[in-house]
């Protein structure tokens, strides 16, 4: 109930904040689309994780032992749905939006994806997971520059973040996230994403590469490209 209160609360915070501030209306948190980005981005945020899953099962990386809820509660996931909105409404809401209005979308990329550095202080960080963060800034931020709202980058964290501990995968290097199907993980690290989770292995990273790359295209094509104000005439 707390989380759910905070989570209110903070968006209330940024939509009053940012309306006395800006004098402005508060396109990033608009209800026009809401429902389908919010749909749209959890089920893609958890069909991406579920597609690396049917791939190691596929290999043979990955065996499912039981299903059980007994291992995991409400109070874990709105800790993951509070913490996501915190961080996408920072990085994406607040640096992404200003930076890109800025600088243009180009530059505000690559900052997004150098904002995102903050995770290698994450439990088992390695070499590779360096990289899956890079990636994981890029495409979170071309969701937001897409859509220019707030939704579709927030809803694909939220499922991604529920997909893994679901799965039985560690998050972000925790182990302590509860799960819900029971299950083992063998093979290669690259594969299975060792000690930090699925979400860094090569097929995972390279499926949300792809999302941000898509993404990317159809901004491009529909002039959602933003130049940057030190280079306009």
């Amino acid at each position: 109930i707390i989380h759910c209160i905070s989570f209110l609360v903070l968006l209330a915070a940024y939509y009053y904040l940012f309306r006395l501030y800006d004098k402005r209306k508060i396109t990033e948190l608009s209800l026009k689309y809401a429902f389908k980005e919010m749909f749209g981005g959890f089920i893609l945020g958890f069909a991406t994780i579920s597609l690396a899953i049917f791939i190691l099962y596929l290999l043979g990386y990955y065996q499912a032992i039981s299903i059980s809820t007994a291992h995991y509660s409400i109070k874990l996931f709105t800790v993951l749905m509070f913490a996501a909105l915190v961080e996408d409404l920072f990085h994406r809401g607040l640096i992404v939006r200003i930076c890109e209005n800025w600088l243009g979308t180009n530059i505000t990329l690559i900052i997004a994806m150098l904002v995102e550095m903050q995770h290698i202080f994450n439990p088992n960080f390695t070499l590779f997971s360096l990289f899956s963060t890079l990636i994981w800034g890029f495409t979170m931020a071309m969701m937001f520059i897409y859509t220019k709202r707030i939704w579709l980058p927030f809803f694909f964290h939220l499922g991604w973040n529920f997909s893994q501990p679901f799965y039985g995968s560690n998050l972000t290097g925790l182990n302590d996230m509860g799960s819900i199907i029971q299950s083992k993980f063998k093979g290669p690290e690259l594969v299975t994403g060792g000690a930090v989770g699925i979400e860094d292995s090569i097929f995972t990273a390279s499926f949300l590469l792809l999302i941000g790359i898509t993404l990317y295209y159809l901004a491009k094509k529909e002039g959602k490209i933003v130049k940057s104000k030190l280079f306009r005439k």
